[in-house]
Order: structure tokens, then C-alpha cells, then sequence
């Protein structure tokens, strides 16, 4: 199982963010560069797969790999539904659907 304390006190530590500012300052501290561009990649994957992009249009506008798209894919259609919720609440939305 993925849960665990180690992974909760992260996870707290980032909801104390307040700003995009500060979420910068804390990613750039703990994360690595590739990590952080692999994360804000898959995002767009997502965004652009929620918005009903096929995967040539994905690949061409990100230039990430297919196996990267279909891995995203597979979590939007049978994941824990984060990205749906996320996507959701940048759109505007509540995220409780």
C-alpha cells in the first residue's frame, strides 16, 4: 500500500503551500529539475487527453513518448481519479463529480 506517514507529512507539507510562488520555492528544494518538467509533462497530457485530444496532437504539442501518454490515459480512465479532480478544480469546477 502507498499510504504511509512519510508520505502524509509530505503531503501535508505541500497543502501548506499558499501560493504558486511558494510552490516553486518548495518543488525547486525537493524535487529535481527532470522531475518536476516529467510531472508538469504528464499534466498536460492529462489536460490535453481530458480535452479530447488524440494521442498525435498530445505528442506533437508535448513531444512526450506514447508510452507516457497511454500511462496517463490508463489513470484517467481507471486510475484513483486525481487527475479528474484536479482537472476539475482548475477548470473551475468543485472536483465532487
Amino acid at each position: 500500500m502507498l499510504r504511509s506517514n512519510d508520505l502524509d507529512y509530505l503531503f501535508e507539507a505541500i497543502l501548506t503551500m499558499k501560493s504558486v510562488d511558494e510552490c516553486y520555492r518548495f518543488f525547486e528544494d525537493i524535487c529535481t529539475i527532470k522531475e518536476l518538467q516529467s510531472m508538469a509533462q504528464r499534466m498536460q497530457v492529462a489536460k490535453q487527453l481530458n480535452d479530447n485530444k488524440n494521442y498525435v496532437q498530445v505528442i506533437e504539442d508535448t513531444g512526450v513518448s506514447s508510452a507516457t501518454i497511454s500511462r496517463v490515459n490508463k489513470c484517467l480512465q481507471y486510475g484513483n481519479g486525481g487527475y479528474k479532480l484536479a482537472l476539475d478544480r482548475l477548470a473551475g469546477g468543485n472536483g465532487n463529480e
